[in-house]
């Protein structure tokens, strides 16, 4: 059987889990009639402040005007309304949305190891591109040199001339977010996009005027 300070205990515990839980939980806001309380402190359409009325006033108010009662801070005491048209509001927020949505581009950090660091210029080269290549789709790239057993790791001083080819290769395409750093047998870099700069307009010479 348990003892009462731990089932009180246990008590508190899930209150406060419930809590938390509950705030979590985004609330529609309510409107018009859907507002149950006796009165609300109001807000008109151009901010202006109404002060506190019965609900069926303001409900009133509102729809003299062609708008809606918006509850908009139902915690305050009395809860906040807000006269507004709430179907234009909505639509406005989800523009909003959409177009934050297709402005945030996600880049992705891919990889491109370079293992061992006993690689000819042909093999580098083909690292060079695929990191061109992954660069051109918008990806940052952590370009990175491993080293191969304790023989390989006691000359760093072949993977920092590799790291510094590879800078060069990648030089017009790439910019260098993070310098090459060696944490363990690893030594790795972080590039981004390089952006073009924008082109400028030429500007054509004048044509010459015919003379008589």
């Amino acid at each position: 059987m348990l003892c009462w300070p731990f089932l009180w205990l246990a008590v508190i515990v899930i209150t406060r889990i419930c809590r938390v839980r509950r705030t979590r939980i985004s609330r529609p806001l309510r409107t018009n009639d859907r507002i149950r309380v006796r009165e609300v402190r109001v807000i008109d359409e151009e901010n202006n402040q109404l002060g506190i009325m019965l609900t069926r006033d303001a409900l009133e108010r509102a729809r003299e005007h062609g708008l809606d009662l918006v509850e908009v801070a139902p915690n305050a005491t009395p809860p906040v309304c807000r006269l507004m048209d709430f179907g234009r509001f909505k639509y406005d927020q989800s523009r909003r949305e959409r177009e934050a949505r297709k402005n945030q581009k996600m880049q992705d950090i891919k990889e491109v190891r370079v293992t061992g660091i006993l690689i000819d210029q042909h093999d580098l080269e083909t690292k060079a591109r695929d990191v061109k290549r992954l660069l051109k789709e918008g990806n940052k790239v952590r370009v990175s040199v491993i080293y191969r057993g304790a023989r390989q790791m006691s000359h760093p001083e072949i993977g920092d001339e590799l790291m510094r080819k590879l800078v060069a290769m990648l030089e017009a395409d790439a910019v260098i977010e993070s310098p090459a750093r060696q944490e363990g047998r690893i030594l790795s870099m972080l590039v981004s996009p390089r952006v073009a700069p924008a082109a400028k307009a030429t500007k054509e010479p004048a044509e010459p005027v015919p003379t008589e």
